[in-house]
């Protein structure tokens, strides 16, 4: 796995394809605070819980100044079938190609049932208004996560 970025560390820019097929950008952020979450695969039972999660508390990390930006490497097609389905009311974004993922540190080796492949760790990042890392969450238990990260958002 490669390196995360460390809590204080200017966050690493990137460029991605969206759900709406639009792209999405760190500098569309600027001057705000922003929640990337990292999943592994969208409309699977812990992703879902976890988007779910993250867009019934839209509106209090907005009025914390946040916005919330979820991650991972399906294609767009898949990413707005996800949204549509579960009715989420956060942004998507896909980076198919992992360079985002390897520069985030969650793209790395995983093992499920004695098999090992590549993926997407699940991690959240707490990117403050001047465009650093604020706070990594490196390993995400689903329930509960959601609420920390805006407890954290709203103190930043």
């Amino acid at each position: 796995m490669a390196a995360k970025p460390a809590e204080g560390s200017p966050a690493p820019h990137f460029r991605l394809p969206r759900d709406d097929g639009g792209e999405v950008s760190l500098a569309d952020f600027a001057g705000r605070k922003l929640v990337l979450y990292f999943y592994p695969k969208a409309d699977t039972s812990g992703c879902t819980r976890e988007a779910q999660a993250f867009s019934a508390l839209k509106a209090k990390f907005a009025a914390a100044g946040a916005d919330i930006l979820g991650i991972s490497a399906d294609p767009v097609k898949k990413l707005d079938a996800f949204k549509a389905k579960h009715r989420l009311a956060i942004q998507l974004a896909t980076d198919e190609t992992h360079h985002m993922l390897e520069a985030y540190g969650v793209w790395g080796e995983k093992s499920m049932y004695g098999r090992t492949y590549m993926g997407i760790m699940r991690a959240t990042f707490l990117i403050g208004s001047d465009g650093r890392v604020a706070r990594i969450w490196p390993k995400v238990k689903i329930e509960g996560h959601a609420e920390e990260v805006l407890a954290a958002a709203k103190a930043l």
